[in-house]
C-alpha cells in the first residue's frame, strides 16, 4: 500500500507544451501580439501627444488636407461621420485645430490645423494611422486577400455586426 499522498503534481511540461501548440492556441497568442501592440502604440501616443491615437490620425490627415470637411475626413480615415464629429471635438476644445465656415456653402465648415496641434504632431510617435494600418499596407496583395478571407470567416465565426468596422480601435465610439 501507498503512504496516502496522492500526487498533485502539475503536468509535465510535455504536456503543457504540446497543449500550447495546439492551433487555436497559438492564433490566440497572436491576436494577442497583435492588439498588445495596437495597444501599446496608443498609449505610447496618449503619453507623448496628450490626445488619443484616433484623435492624432484625425489632426494628421486634417494637416495634410488643409480646408477638409468632416464628411471628407471620415472617408479619408473609413469611419462613421459621427466618429468624426466626436474626434473632432476634444481637437477643437483644446485649440489644436479649427471649424471655419466658408466657400459657397456656408453650412460645411473647413478644418485646419492650428500651430499648438502642429506641435503634437511634431512630439507624436508615428505612424499617425496607427501600427496596425501601416503594417497591412506593407503585406503583399496575396497575404492581404488570404487574410481578408480567414477573418472574413473568424468574423462569421463571431456574428459581428458590420458596423463595428467602421469603429476605430482604442475608440469608444
Amino acid at each position: 500500500m501507498g503512504t496516502g499522498t496522492t500526487n498533485t503534481k502539475p503536468r509535465t511540461t510535455r504536456a503543457a507544451s504540446a497543449e500550447a501548440t495546439e492551433p487555436a492556441v497559438r492564433v490566440l497568442r497572436r491576436f494577442r501580439m497583435v492588439f498588445n501592440a495596437v495597444k501599446s502604440h496608443f498609449r505610447a501616443v496618449e503619453t507623448k501627444a496628450g490626445v488619443s491615437g484616433a484623435q492624432l490620425w484625425a489632426l494628421s490627415v486634417i494637416q495634410e488636407h488643409p480646408d477638409i470637411g468632416v464628411g471628407e475626413l471620415a472617408r479619408a480615415m473609413d469611419i462613421h461621420q459621427s466618429t468624426a464629429s466626436n474626434l473632432l471635438r476634444p481637437l477643437l476644445e483644446k485649440g489644436l485645430a479649427v471649424a471655419q465656415r466658408g466657400g459657397e456653402d456656408r453650412r460645411a465648415v473647413q478644418l485646419r490645423v492650428t500651430a499648438k496641434g502642429v506641435k503634437v504632431l511634431a512630439k507624436a510617435p508615428g505612424p499617425f494611422s496607427g501600427v496596425l494600418p501601416e503594417a497591412l499596407a506593407r503585406l503583399d496583395a496575396r497575404t492581404l486577400g488570404r487574410l481578408d478571407r480567414d477573418l472574413a470567416i473568424l468574423i462569421q465565426e463571431l456574428g459581428v455586426d458590420d458596423r463595428a468596422a467602421r469603429i476605430l480601435m482604442g475608440s469608444d465610439d
